[in-house]
């Protein structure tokens, strides 16, 4: 007897969706990299990220065809110039591939707690692992070489205590004196500070490789708000007298020669945006000082107007693929009843 098929569930076709478009985004800039990076250990790292993201898009590309479930666009080939010169340094290609992990790995483990079935769970979670190694090894490599950012140190606690005053979670009052940030606020700040700098560094190498002026303005923006968050931040450990992190040379050349479509760029500006906003929102959550929580509630609605714009620029220019959904019944009611 045939075994009873189970069906796709919403959540696994966003999913998987999704885990495309992204991998194959990612398997575009990555290719790039290769191309002109120099140091061989760095290489290893991208040429990991590559492999991982060329098995995931055959994976895939089998579900997909097993469900005859229509295969994303994505990106391909024609979304990247590889005659384009030299564009991004060894440290920057290996910042952002230890950067886009963590991103992944955030993905991955909703993936897999918004899947049911077998065969999906086993593959978000075999993606989530092999993403959780390519970190580890982007961070060992970068750590030999001195180029990792830590954290800052602060005194390991000696006793537990509690907070036996209310005056622990305000903030917003100008007059009164605020308490000092506590671990879990300085890790977040540090984190939020991190991925900005990413965020200007990706900005600046898009806004001068685009020819379009509509681009490369939404990308300069995209630069100048993620350098105003950087110092929000940075001003607010800075009067705890706790450093700023030390941030490795991630720079960009000076080529102005186009180098990744302009639909590649702006999606993937939407994907940093989103992985920011909910970088904020969770920051937001876990900071117990009032003033720290309305300050990324506030920034985040900045970052939220930016990828408005951007899918606007989008939806435009015909770049914008839509997401798998649900017919409009109605529609089709009101289209039967005219024919």
């Amino acid at each position: 007897m045939n075994e009873r098929k189970i069906y796709l569930t919403s959540s696994e076709i966003s999913s998987l969706w999704t885990a495309y478009m992204n991998d194959s985004m990612s398997k575009c800039v990555l290719g790039f990299m290769l191309k002109d990076i120099k140091d061989e250990e760095m290489k290893i790292a991208i040429q990991s990220a590559y492999d991982i993201s060329a098995s995931h898009l055959e994976q895939l590309t089998t579900i997909f065809q097993r469900e005859n479930y229509a295969i994303p666009k994505g990106f391909t080939e024609q979304d990247v110039n590889m005659n384009a010169p030299w564009l991004l340094t060894d440290t920057f290609c290996l910042t952002y591939v230890n950067h886009m992990a963590r991103v992944g790995m955030i993905s991955y483990a909703g993936f897999v707690a918004m899947s049911f079935r077998e065969d999906i769970c086993n593959y978000f979670s075999q993606c989530l692992n092999e993403t959780n190694q390519l970190y580890s090894q982007s961070l060992r490599i970068a750590s030999s070489k001195g180029l990792n950012a830590r954290a800052p140190y602060i005194e390991v606690p000696k006793e537990t205590d509690f907070v036996n005053n209310k005056k622990y979670m305000s903030g917003l009052n100008p007059f009164s004196e605020k308490r000092p940030l506590n671990a879990v606020e300085i890790s977040y700040l540090y984190m939020n500070i991190m991925t900005n700098v990413m965020g200007v560094k990706l900005c600046l190498a898009f806004a001068q490789t685009s020819p379009s002026k509509e681009v490369q303005d939404f990308m300069l923006r995209g630069k100048n708000i993620s350098q105003k968050h950087i110092k929000i931040f940075v001003d607010i450990l800075l009067k705890d007298d706790i450093e700023a992190p030390h941030v490795p040379d991630t720079s960009v050349s000076d080529s102005t020669t186009k180098t990744f479509s302009d639909k590649l760029m702006m999606f993937h500006m939407s994907l940093i945006s989103a992985a920011g906003i909910g970088n904020y929102a969770t920051a937001s959550a876990a900071s117990q000082r009032n003033d720290l929580a309305i300050n990324y509630q506030r920034l985040s609605l900045e970052v939220a107007r930016l990828a408005k714009s951007g899918a606007d620029i989008m939806i435009k220019n015909n770049w914008l693929e839509q997401p798998p959904g649900i017919k409009d019944r109605e529609k089709l009611a009101k289209n039967k009843e005219k024919s």
